[in-house]
């Protein structure tokens, strides 16, 4: 029995499939056009991502979103960092530019750390003073401070800062009004702490403190050494509550309270 002959097929394509294929291009118009006609809310985008990492801890690099009634009436967007890492990054672009201005003087430049209860400014001091003096002449160093106390003024009123004078094992110069290395490291801080309050910082979130040549971060057996250790730092932390300093009493307190 002969097998039947398969019938020819036709040379152009089926009719369906050309009303399909314009379907399809108009339908990607449309949606081309509707996508040109939108608009993406960057502030709403970027709150929903917030939202969703702080809660949820999904999201890479997120931060809990701060609920407020401000916040939910501008939907601000979130920012990816907290207030203490954004000033630190402040302070190192104002100590980069800084050490920028004073580069030729070929000293220690001006570092900054985080520290467990806040950050740490390191100013050496032949960038502020003279050999036995604690007179800040440096006008780039001037402007640093200028800059820092703004930054101050920005940071929440309960931040306080203490600046901390340290020296070398060397005493002061026959020519030095101070007679040792205390009296130079405390006076240095306090010249530290006036220039801010000149640049408008309220002297209560203020502090200075003197620990002459006993913290050192070198060796004094050297002239490098020396250097480094000749130093005003600038402490930032956060003000303790004062009830909860209040609750441990001191052994004098509970000396007295037996009396």
């Amino acid at each position: 029995m002969a097998k039947k002959k398969c019938p020819e097929c036709e040379e152009c394509l089926p009719a369906w499939l050309a009303a399909f294929g314009d379907l399809m291009s108009l339908l990607l118009c449309f949606f081309v056009l509707l996508l040109s006609m939108s608009s993406m809310d960057a502030k709403k985008v970027s709150e929903a991502i917030g939202s969703l990492s702080g809660a949820m801890s999904v999201l890479e690099g997120g931060t809990q979103t701060e609920i407020s009634t401000k916040r939910m009436l501008e939907a601000t967007p979130i920012d990816s960092q907290d207030e203490t890492s954004d000033t630190v990054n402040r302070i190192k672009q104002a100590a980069g530019d800084a050490n920028e201005m004073m580069e030729q003087a070929q000293t220690p430049t001006i570092t900054v750390r985080e520290a467990q209860d806040g950050f740490v400014i390191k100013m050496p001091a032949a960038l502020l003073f003279k050999p036995g003096s604690a007179t800040i002449e440096n006008q780039d160093a001037l402007l640093f401070l200028k800059r820092v106390a703004l930054i101050i003024e920005a940071l929440p009123q309960d931040m306080r800062v203490d600046a901390q004078g340290y020296t070398d094992n060397v005493k002061p110069g026959a020519d030095s009004p101070f007679k040792d290395n205390w009296e130079l490291s405390a006076a240095r801080a306090i010249a530290v702490v006036h220039e801010l309050i000149l640049d408008g910082v309220a002297p209560k979130r203020l502090s200075a403190t003197g620990f002459s040549q006993y913290h050192p971060i070198a060796t004094n057996a050297t002239k490098i050494g020396r250097e480094k250790n000749r130093r005003v730092e600038l402490h930032f932390y956060g003000k303790k509550n004062e009830e909860q300093s209040k609750v441990g009493k001191s052994i004098l307190d509970k000396t007295a309270g037996t009396k």
